[in-house]
């Protein structure tokens, strides 16, 4: 293996190891010393390759920004009837949910920082998706509310679970594999909820 090839390996072995803390772990404080253990390599080539802690941490949200732009994306793009897009989104989302539990969550707590500004969504994407709710409404599809409601409820449903995962396997004592089946079924729960038919 070349040296660069060994420098990109131990750069993605520090990146990936510092999204699994934040988002499947949830340690959104960790160190950069817990990062360098967790990883197995010196403190000091996290510096060596990202500069500082905070850089590292950009990237890292970068990313998740990128993922959650790309779910957003299924319900901008897709040219296919409301219910199954909403559906693929669902399924996107809970897929996103079992792999990265935390990343919802992570991106909030960037955003009271105020490390975030960007919007995944833009106004007139917006505008249409509250059309296409009115219009769902009107043909006795959804249940009839502001259509900022609608997206309320269904965000709610995707990641409330996710968002007090902890609090929840501890009372229902329940264990990562189970929590993470649960997860995996609600996709046909919350589109029954969402749909009249």
């Amino acid at each position: 293996m070349s040296n660069q090839a060994k420098k990109d390996q131990t750069q993605e072995l520090i990146k990936e190891t510092a999204k699994n803390l934040f988002f499947v772990k949830g340690k959104f404080d960790a160190t950069t010393q817990e990062i360098a253990d967790e990883a197995g390599v010196n403190r000091t080539l996290i510096n060596y390759y990202f500069r500082s802690r905070d850089n590292l941490i950009q990237i890292i949200f970068d990313e998740a920004q990128r993922v959650e732009q790309e779910k957003s994306k299924i319900i901008q793009n897709a040219d296919l009837p409301f219910k199954v897009k909403i559906s693929k989104f669902i399924e996107s989302s809970l897929s996103t949910s079992l792999q990265y539990p935390y990343l919802e969550t992570y991106i909030v707590s960037q955003i009271n920082k105020g490390n975030c500004n960007q919007r995944d969504i833009e106004e007139d994407v917006l505008e249409t998706l509250y059309k296409d709710i009115e219009k769902e409404m009107e043909l006795g599809n959804i249940e009839k509310m502001a259509p900022v409601q609608f997206i309320l409820n269904m965000v709610s449903l995707l990641v409330f679970p996710s968002a007090i995962r902890p609090l929840f396997m501890e009372n229902l004592m329940i264990n990562d594999e189970e929590y993470d089946q649960i997860i995996s079924e609600r996709k046909e729960i919350i589109i029954n909820m969402l749909f009249k038919n």
